[in-house]
């Protein structure tokens, strides 16, 4: 969902921040990564799964049938620089890959569409949605009720917002935003991360204490260098990507949950696309490919059992 991020003092800090971090949405269930392992052992590049689960996917006539008349090709935006499973790059600097990456090809199989591919920050997609300079973001966008004023969503996993420190750490577990006064706390700009950590800032003061500081980064590298120099003592992020770090670096450790969030495929308000995209989805679910792809990137714990259209913000 979109606004996130975590932290280091390692060798594989390099891996972390070839890659970077990003957006959230969640469903009960801890993921495969939280054990230590992140996806499948085989067919990996640089440490980043690379087995092909998409190719074999079939046009559905009976969801291409829900598109506008003459859609044959759509323009989806991502941000890049996120940790696995968010979208980075291979070892080769130029092939994308990562879990919305995935299902994002796979919807257009399924949909029987050409995707043109264009890159820009997390915070600049959705409001480039409604121009039409976009005709969808998919970047672990979460779905929030201030999102639904003017985006729509197709969901198709459920992820979140979780916190994550160096095991140095006096912090065990984040159940109450108070816990993080006078600290600094790192996360990505433009998330739901920093508006969360923004909206409830006053907790602090109206307890008398002093309160957090805030530091948004547009980099995931720049927010490991935090944590790992000290400059930051927490981290809020997407708790897939913080349960990937964690198993791949020591000196860290996930502290926990915090709230569970939808994540879904971004569109303008108002959008034709919808129903073909859920429909995409829910073929997905059905044929077996969608949970190929949670498997290969370490997320069954994200899984949902059916595609919705904006539905209400997860309470939990």
């Amino acid at each position: 969902m979109p606004r996130a991020s975590s932290r280091t003092l390692f060798a594989p800090f390099a891996l972390i921040t070839s890659a970077t971090l990003l957006l959230t949405a969640c469903g009960s269930g801890s993921d495969d990564a939280a054990g230590g392992g992140t996806a499948q052992a085989a067919a990996t590049s640089g440490g980043i799964p690379t087995t092909d689960v998409v190719s074999d996917v079939k046009k559905d006539e009976a969801a291409a049938k829900l598109l506008p008349a003459g859609t044959t090709e759509l323009t989806v935006a991502v941000s890049v620089g996120g940790t696995p499973p968010g979208t980075s790059y291979l070892d080769d600097g130029k092939t994308l890959t990562g879990q919305d990456v995935d299902f994002t090809k796979a919807v257009g199989k399924v949909l029987g569409v050409k995707l043109k591919t264009e890159q820009a920050s997390f915070e600049a997609i959705l409001p480039a949605l409604d121009s039409g300079k976009y005709d969808f973001g998919a970047s672990n966008f979460g779905v929030t009720d201030e999102r639904r004023r003017t985006i729509d969503f197709v969901t198709y996993i459920n992820d979140g917002q979780g916190f994550a420190a160096r095991k140095d750490s006096k912090l065990s577990k984040v159940t109450d935003l108070t816990q993080l006064c006078g600290l600094n706390v790192a996360t990505g700009a433009g998330t739901t991360f920093e508006a969360t950590l923004e909206e409830n800032k006053h907790v602090c003061t109206d307890a008398g204490k002093k309160a957090y500081k805030v530091q948004t980064y547009n980099e995931q590298g720049a927010i490991w260098s935090s944590i790992q120099q000290g400059r930051s003592d927490v981290v809020m992020s997407t708790i897939n990507g913080l349960r990937y770090a964690v198993a791949q670096q020591p000196g860290l450790k996930f502290l926990n949950e915090y709230h569970r969030l939808d994540v879904g495929f971004a569109f303008k308000k108002g959008t034709k696309l919808a129903p073909a995209f859920q429909a995409a989805v829910n073929k997905l679910i059905a044929d077996g490919t969608y949970q190929k792809i949670l498997k290969k990137w370490g997320t069954t714990g994200s899984a949902i059992d059916k595609s919705q259209i904006s539905p209400p913000e997860l309470k939990n």
